[in-house]
């Protein structure tokens, strides 16, 4: 962070600060916040979050530099202040500001765990120039504003007319207010946050059902999200409220799409269809205004889509979006390989939906997807060093994809950038005397059980190794806590909560609980054991899950995967590659009907574990016969493939001759 625009603006905003902590009686589950959670850092997301922190948000930092999305800003503030038109070009994408305001969402979760006062100072002179860009009644759109006679071509005319179609206004309010919330989470300054406030509340005014108001949806949700997370930082139940009105007016304004999924009202969806980073983020959005308000016809409906997605629409990768066209959600089992579109975006939109179903509803198997989702479709989407990016994420390749240093739509770097340091927040859950794991991470986490501070320390090597300690380092409770550890459904059989995927070897998982050395038994519920005691510091909870590779197989409905397998350690989920096996094609090679596996730890791509399993491998010989040998065919984890040039890859391997390629050469 050492471009030109820090050092003048540095120091120019003395920002007033507070307590920031999240108003209270939200969700029937409370998160715990990112800022209760330190990861440790010599470990899987310890070493993700460094990559974050020194790597992608000084790369997205300098590309809102390079790219112009400060000018753009500060190209805004002097129209604002000119009393003639100054002409300038209004370029780029509608939704450019997102931009900046993701970035310094991703770097706010960061200053948290690894405070720097040259970070922070910088965030604030980036602030100083949208604060400046901000109209005086709180409209913040820099599309429009730079020039007004001549807006962005998606603009419209006027504001908010052409919402629901491209001008991405609320678009750009909702990615505001999401940035803004962590910042003053992690800093206590109002500084972002106010500037969201004046935006929101400029949008309340102006935009609803009332005589002179706009009566538009978004046309790309994530409004919806943001103003509930916004009601639960201020208490301001207007928030909600215009939330809930997007939502409620979907389907009713005359715009009938199933793209943006405002082809039927919200309450009568029960399929998920159209864009799919627009439909997970409605459905994040609909999980919220579900869980805040209780409405049941919001709970039915929610219920319903995620029923779909996970029994009929989602990858083995916890991708979601089959096509490239509308980079939507195919039809019912629809999952191609090849032409998976599984955009970055679209996984974090999942996590964000099945987050918000567990506070919610409190159910593991929501955890389940969600952890499918993070291990491998989300972290694919970065490279290990944190400079390379995917905007789709295939499940298989024959070399025509590669990782890019960055795209003109910025939407996945600036997303992924914003996310990775956000996973802390993941870990944990409360409600009333009980203690949720979500997550299996070395941590050290304080929070408050039952209203009484609680630290707890977590030592793991998971997700290759199954053992997790969970130490009990401070207590104030005096009274009984009830400690919810997630079983994940790998380990009780499960590959997902649905029969779209299922187990299909011999092999038996379980797991082990002891509490201070001694083995404790209890029922599962809703997929958690639970420990209930009165605990005291030095207490240990020791959890061993069995840690198996594991076959999988896809519903008989699913084409594309028929007479194939995919093979899952953990939750992990595993690819052949072209750099690990060379010689012959990783798509032209057969597994064993009864393929057995060999792990092997591996010091390159950061220390992860390949399998290794024999195969056949097909190829034509000199004379054109189909030639056989016997090989080894080695795995690596999906999340780590194209680190090493373009090639072959596949994560569904072929198990009979009919689904296997026979190529003509590498």
């Amino acid at each position: 962070m050492t471009g030109k625009l820090f050092f003048p603006l540095v120091g120019l905003l003395a920002a007033a600060t507070l307590s920031a902590q999240p108003a209270s009686g939200g969700y029937p589950i409370d998160p715990v916040p990112f800022t209760s959670v330190k990861v440790a850092p010599d470990s899987f997301w310890g070493q993700r979050l460094k990559a974050s922190r020194e790597v992608t948000i000084p790369l997205a930092f300098s590309k809102c530099e390079s790219e112009g999305r400060y000018e753009n800003f500060v190209k805004a503030e002097k129209q604002m202040h000119s009393p003639v038109n100054l002409g300038y070009e209004v370029k780029g994408f509608s939704f450019d500001d997102t931009d900046v305001y993701k970035t310094i969402e991703g770097a706010s979760y960061v200053l948290q765990t690894y405070p720097d006062k040259k970070l922070e100072a910088y965030i604030d002179s980036v602030l100083t120039i949208v604060a400046a860009a901000q109209e005086p009644d709180g409209y913040l759109y820099t599309a429009r504003t730079m020039n007004p006679e001549h807006p962005h071509e998606w603009a419209g005319d006027k504001r908010w007319v052409n919402d629901e179609e491209l001008s991405h206004e609320l678009y750009n309010l909702g990615h505001m207010v999401e940035g803004a919330v962590a910042h003053w989470q992690a800093t206590g300054k109002r500084n972002f946050l106010d500037i969201a406030i004046r935006y929101a509340d400029c949008v309340v005014r102006e935009v609803g059902a009332r005589p002179g108001q706009a009566r538009v949806i978004p046309g790309h949700q994530i409004a919806e999200m943001a103003l509930a997370k916004l009601y639960l930082a201020t208490g301001e139940k207007k928030y909600l409220d215009e939330a809930k009105f997007f939502l409620d007016e979907r389907g009713k304004t005359g715009h009938n799409d199933p793209y943006n999924q405002s082809h039927v009202p919200v309450l009568e969806q029960d399929e998920a269809v159209g864009h799919a980073v627009r439909a997970a983020y409605m459905y994040a959005g609909m999980a919220d205004v579900a869980a805040l308000t209780g409405d049941q016809g919001y709970i039915d409906a929610i219920d319903r889509i995620w029923e779909n997605i996970v029994s009929k629409k989602l990858y083995i990768t916890g991708g979601i979006g089959a096509t490239n066209n509308g980079e939507a959600f195919g039809e019912n089992y629809q999952l191609p390989n090849m032409s998976a579109y599984c955009e970055t975006c679209a996984a974090i939109g999942n996590v964000y939906v099945n987050y918000r179903m567990f506070l919610l509803h409190g159910d593991a198997k929501y955890y389940d997807v969600l952890e499918r989702t993070l291990y491998n479709g989300l972290i694919s989407g970065v490279s290990l060093e944190g400079n390379g990016f995917f905007y789709p994420n295939p499940l298989e390749s024959i070399g025509q994809h590669q990782r890019q240093a960055w795209f003109g739509c910025a939407c996945c770097p600036s997303n992924i950038c914003r996310f990775i340091p956000s996973v802390p927040g993941y870990v944990y859950a409360v409600k009333d005397n009980a203690l949720y794991v979500n997550l299996f991470m070395p941590n050290t986490m304080t929070q408050k059980v039952a209203g009484k501070d609680v630290t707890l320390t977590q030592k793991t090597g998971y997700p290759y190794g199954g053992d997790i300690e969970i130490t009990v380092d401070k207590t104030a409770l005096k009274k009984e806590m009830a400690l919810k550890v997630r079983i994940p459904g790998w380990v009780r059989g499960e590959a997902v909560p649905s029969d779209l995927y299922t187990f299909a070897d011999d092999v038996k998982t379980g797991y082990k609980v002891t509490v201070n050395g001694v083995p404790v038994e209890s029922a599962l519920e809703q997929g958690y054991f639970t420990i209930t005691r009165k605990w005291k510091k030095g207490d240990q909870v020791v959890v061993h899950f069995d840690m198996e590779p594991r076959v999988v197989k896809a519903h008989a409905e699913v084409k594309a995967d028929e007479g194939r397998i995919a093979v899952q350690k953990g939750p992990v989920v595993y690819c052949a590659e072209w750099p690990d096996n060379p010689g012959f094609s990783v798509r032209g090679t057969i597994v064993n009907q009864k393929p057995t596996f060999r792990v092997r730890h591996s010091d390159d791509l950061y220390g992860l574990d390949k399998i290794v399993t024999p195969a056949q491998t097909f190829s034509y010989g000199a004379d054109g016969r189909v030639a056989v040998r016997d090989v080894e065919l080695t795995l690596i984890p999906y999340y780590a493939w194209c680190h090493r040039g373009r090639g072959e890859m596949t994560v569904w391997l072929p198990q009979t001759v009919q689904a296997t390629t026979v190529p003509t050469g590498r």
